[in-house]
């Protein structure tokens, strides 16, 4: 099985360097992926769908 870390909205807000209410906005978007439900009352995201959306930003930002 492999190894799948989750974050929770502090840290991918601090990751991708965008405050919650963006990333909220993404998701409504297309633009980032949804979290996953972990509770009643907890979301995450998987760590590897946020470095997806940094390197794909990343990528874009290189071409121009």
């Amino acid at each position: 099985m492999s190894h799948q870390t989750i974050l929770r909205l502090p840290s991918v807000a601090q990751r991708t360097g965008s405050s919650c209410s963006i990333i909220y906005s993404l998701i409504k978007d297309g633009q980032f992926k949804p979290p996953i439900n972990l509770g009643a009352r907890a979301v995450g995201w998987l760590e590897s769908d946020v470095s997806g959306f940094i390197g794909a930003h990343v990528k874009a930002s290189r071409k121009a």
